[in-house]
């Protein structure tokens, strides 16, 4: 039997095929929103905030004394990808990956920079867990962020920079990163909790018997979403985890700690995981005992009405024969005694079966 697969589920991987390494294709969804490019660059006690219009306008902020976050919105946009890494001297194999949304999550070392890589998750309009890729690129007193689109979960990180919230804008640029990926490991908790609650909702209706015939596709639905979570969250543990042992000069003893928070948020988030999963295949193993149930109480009407009905058909097949002589077929009321037999056989029938409980 010849498997046939969707084509979607190759042509990302075919763009790579015979390519130079260091060449930048996107692979993503095609889309026509416009690039996006907004900085902050901030002190302990001041903040401008900008919108960037073109890549060359992030150069004067590489080798400032203030801290510089800037986020790019749009990674179909390669060329100006392009351009802010030569601005920024970025390994063509760093850009490579910031515009291959299939890579796993990792952390790569260089000399002057970190590169991180990680999975943003939330549900949209429709309900359905998008995943997005997130790409960090830590220097001296800068962060570079690289998302697919317009949207994320950094709008709290934004309000702390604005106001002076918390300990953000008197820290360096390691910390700003810890922020942003606490924000992103954060949401995870909106997305578990979401799915715990769906498995719940369906667990009750198995238990109640309410469940609807399209029960079991809901089943394959949430397993799918939660193989998908799993598949973007439980690599980011490595990665922090190296993060928490990492020897480099970007990366100040004094914010290890939060990342070691951070990497105690995703091995709950990640057990929760194993948690949900285990409770999805007892779902499906519920649905179908819910399923062999029914059938095995539509079998047992089937058999106790044909139980019941083998001794009167008997009879009746007996006296519906067609030999001439049968005495019975003489006598004046046969039929009605022949009639009060079959009642009394259905009521003893009836009683039997109450007393071993079958009814």
């Amino acid at each position: 039997m010849k498997l046939k697969f969707k084509k979607k589920r190759t042509e990302n991987y075919k763009k790579h095929i015979g390519q130079v390494p260091g060449t930048l294709v996107y692979t993503g969804k095609k889309s026509d929103k416009a690039l996006h490019i907004e900085s902050f660059d901030y002190s302990k006690d001041e903040i401008e905030e900008t919108v960037l219009l073109k890549a060359e306008d992030a150069i004067p902020f590489k080798d400032t004394d203030s801290v510089t976050w800037i986020n790019v919105n749009g990674l179909h946009y390669v060329e100006e990808i392009e351009r802010i890494g030569s601005q920024y001297d970025l390994h063509p194999l760093v850009l490579e990956d910031i515009v291959n949304t299939t890579q796993r999550p990792k952390i790569d070392e260089y000399e002057d920079y970190l590169f991180v890589v990680l999975k943003m998750l939330y549900y949209d309009e429709q309900e359905q867990i998008v995943i997005e890729q997130v790409s960090f690129v830590l220097g001296k007193n800068y962060v570079l962020t690289f998302q697919e689109a317009e949207g994320d979960v950094f709008d709290s990180i934004r309000d702390r920079l604005r106001h002076g919230k918390g300990r953000i804008r008197g820290q360096k640029s390691d910390y700003l990163m810890y922020a942003l990926i606490d924000a992103v490991v954060d949401n995870y908790f909106s997305i578990i909790e979401t799915l715990g609650n769906k498995i719940e909702d369906l667990e009750t209706q198995l238990f109640a018997g309410d469940a609807e015939n399209d029960v079991s596709s809901e089943i394959q639905e949430l397993k799918r979403e939660i193989l998908k979570v799993r598949r973007a969250i439980f690599p980011l543990r490595e990665v922090i985890s190296r993060v928490e042992k990492i020897e480099h000069h970007l990366i100040y003893k004094r914010t290890i700690t939060y990342y070691r928070d951070i990497y105690d948020h995703l091995i709950q988030v990640s057990e929760n995981i194993d948690i949900y999963r285990e409770m999805i295949w007892s779902l499906m193993d519920m649905y179908m005992t819910t399923i062999s149930n029914r059938m095995n109480e539509v079998m047992k009407v089937l058999t106790i009405i044909s139980s019941i009905f083998i001794p009167l058909t008997f009879l009746a097949g007996i006296y519906g024969m067609n030999f001439e002589y049968i005495p019975e077929l003489t006598y004046r009321y046969g039929y009605f005694v022949l009639l009060g037999v079959m009642v009394l056989i259905f009521i003893g029938l009836l009683i039997y079966f109450k007393r071993r409980k079958w009814l």
